[in-house]
């Protein structure tokens, strides 16, 4: 297999200011402002000599992120040592949430059932739909998103899958009562390090735009080498011929 460099396919969304983007959980918009010293302004277009900026983010809630079992566990993970490899096989594949009698919309087994063979690939990409482009600035706070049921997670866990990248705010319900099933089932938490999954990552809040064909890819994660649980994330696919 071969992969083209030179044609990237980014499936991230940005990070910026403001409400016109993503966000989720209730968390603060991201927020720049400069650094002040004394008649340092850390602002070139407040007249200082450099753009020198501190930065406010929360990566789970403002933009595409990826996380390891830190995010859920009592130990102390970090993504920064949990993700050591960068470039993985993956594959891209669409699914319609089902609607239950409760109202919720979840991604059931079933409805992966046939997407893999068994040790196939590192990395699924999960496109929900419908797909557009209002995913780029939608606010998911109080809204229910779509999910993950656990034994679809479970199962995916079963065919190899050690990296899952999806387009919603979480792969578990917006309000569970802490349960985090998904996430739980996907890093085999507290059995982590035993099942050799403290190396596994979830990628959540990407956006894959339509002309992206389902199919098979060269997936690189790319991260901020952060001591935290999570880092907001730039996953870009490449196609193989």
């Amino acid at each position: 297999m071969q992969a083209d460099l030179n044609k990237p396919l980014d499936i991230s969304i940005p990070l910026k200011e403001g409400s016109e983007t993503v966000n989720c959980f209730y968390a603060p918009y991201m927020e720049a402002e400069p650094v002040v010293a004394g008649s340092f302004i850390g602002s070139t277009a407040k007249g200082g000599p450099v753009n020198f900026l501190n930065l406010r983010i929360n990566p789970h809630g403002n933009g595409t992120h990826t996380e390891c079992v830190g995010h859920i566990a009592k130990e102390q993970f970090f993504i920064n040592r949990a993700l050591k490899k960068f470039h993985f096989l993956a594959k891209l594949g669409s699914v319609f949430p089902t609607r239950t009698e409760e109202g919720d919309r979840v991604i059931f087994k079933e409805q992966l059932e046939g997407w893999l063979e068994p040790g196939e690939v590192e990395a699924l990409v999960i496109r929900t739909l419908p797909n557009d482009p209002d995913k780029l600035r939608r606010h998911y706070s109080g809204t229910n998103p779509p999910y993950l049921h656990h034994e679809a997670v479970e199962y995916l866990v079963d065919l190899g899958i050690r990296h899952l990248l999806i387009d919603l705010p979480s792969v578990d319900r917006e309000e569970d009562g802490g349960k985090l099933l998904a996430h739980r089932a996907f890093w085999k938490y507290p059995g982590v390090v035993e099942a050799g999954r403290d190396e596994c990552t979830i990628t959540e809040l990407i956006y894959v735009p339509n002309e992206i064909k389902d199919g098979l890819y060269l997936l690189q994660i790319q991260i901020a080498s952060l001591e935290i649980d999570a880092s907001p994330s730039k996953p870009v696919l490449y196609e193989i011929d």
